[in-house]
């Protein structure tokens, strides 16, 4: 600690992310990266935009990405925000609309940067429950009569979890909350979830927050977005000009755009994940784990006779990294992404040599 930090730096636990280790022929499962590559339309982009042009700043409004997404999506521009990466939207979404009055909601199990936001930007919190199979329940978030809960956020599908909630139930928390914001941050959403999007035309409270580093294989170019009512869009453009105005890179920006219009890649290579999911689901179910439903790139798993720690350390030994959480609840639980389907059978013939 150096008497230089300000007090807000000294009560901080930052985020720790998942490990990238420098090993070879490593069998990576802990990260959730896509384990495609980027469209070859992406990369021709990208080579096609390396010129001259990189001496001048990016198109601060990013209009022509914004103009892709709101084409993709069905939205109006104005509805559309983006930023590097879907951390740094929500870091402004925090900023900008959930520090209010009444304190945010967001599950006890679930992404682990929402407390590290809530630390740096002062934002009071509330932690919900998830049921005891791990599941958001709707009832949990709607207000009791009379009173007006404060701002919602969660994603869905869930992390580390990987269940979701229909986009049903998805609508009885928003409409149910009219005068809260509710951010549904949708990471994974293309893997077998019905994302919110469509609920903006109907919500102006209903912010959704999406990222292409998981289902476009994008996450070293660092893109994100969000999608809602113009006003909401207004708060988070409002903060952005506040600290930088150029956040998307010329080459981030190109390059997604050229993602979001490679729609057959796009549904080749996700298709592909949920298939290596399913496989790998079935297979470690015959060696007896249980197995959360699955709506992401990864598995969330536990065996009834094995601990989870001496699990993912004896798959390191063997060159296959997961990953292993010590909160209390999921203490006994490995989260495993989903690499190819080479990689999933490595992992299902070092778990089988290890439990026998």
């Amino acid at each position: 600690m150096s008497r230089y930090w300000s007090p807000v730096v000294a009560g901080l636990s930052p985020y720790v992310p998942g490990e990238q280790p420098k090993m070879a022929n490593l069998v990576k499962l802990n990260t959730n990266e896509n384990p495609f590559g980027p469209s070859p339309k992406v990369l021709a982009a990208l080579r096609d935009a390396c010129d001259d042009a990189l001496r001048l700043y990016p198109d601060p409004g990013s209009d022509r990405l914004r103009q892709t997404i709101a084409r993709h999506f069905g939205v109006s521009l104005p509805q559309v925000f983006v930023g590097n990466g879907s951390d740094e939207v929500l870091a402004i979404a925090f900023q900008a609309l959930l520090n209010h009055d009444a304190p945010l909601r967001f599950p006890d199990i679930t992404y682990s940067f929402y407390p590290v936001y809530c630390g740096l930007y002062g934002v009071r919190y509330e932690t919900v429950p998830l049921t005891s199979d791990f599941r958001i329940d709707v009832e949990d978030y709607l207000p009791a009569a009379g009173t007006a809960g404060g701002p919602i956020l969660f994603p869905n599908p869930n992390a580390p979890t990987g269940r979701a909630l229909s986009r049903a139930e998805i609508e009885r928390i928003v409409a149910g909350n009219p005068d809260a914001v509710v951010v549904i941050d949708e990471a994974y959403v293309d893997f077998g979830a019905e994302s919110a999007v469509p609920l903006v035309a109907r919500y102006d409270n209903l912010l959704v927050i999406q990222t292409l580093s998981k289902s476009r294989s994008l996450a070293g170019l660092r893109l994100g977005f969000a999608i809602g009512s113009t006003a909401l869009i207004e708060g988070l453009e409002r903060v952005k000009n506040s600290f930088n105005s150029y956040p998307v890179d010329r080459l981030a920006a190109i390059g997604a755009a050229a993602a979001i219009e490679d729609t057959a890649y796009f549904e080749f290579t996700r298709s592909a994940v949920m298939q290596t999911r399913d496989a790998l689901t079935a297979a470690l179910r015959e060696m007896r784990f249980e197995v959360l439903p699955s709506a992401a790139n990864f598995v969330f798993v536990r065996h009834p006779a094995r601990d989870a720690a001496a699990l993912a350390a004896a798959l390191r030994e063997r060159g296959i990294i997961v990953r292993h959480f010590s909160h209390p609840r999921i203490a006994q639980f490995l989260r495993i992404s989903i690499g190819t389907a080479a990689e999933c059978d490595t992992l299902v013939h070092a778990l089988r040599t290890i439990l026998a």
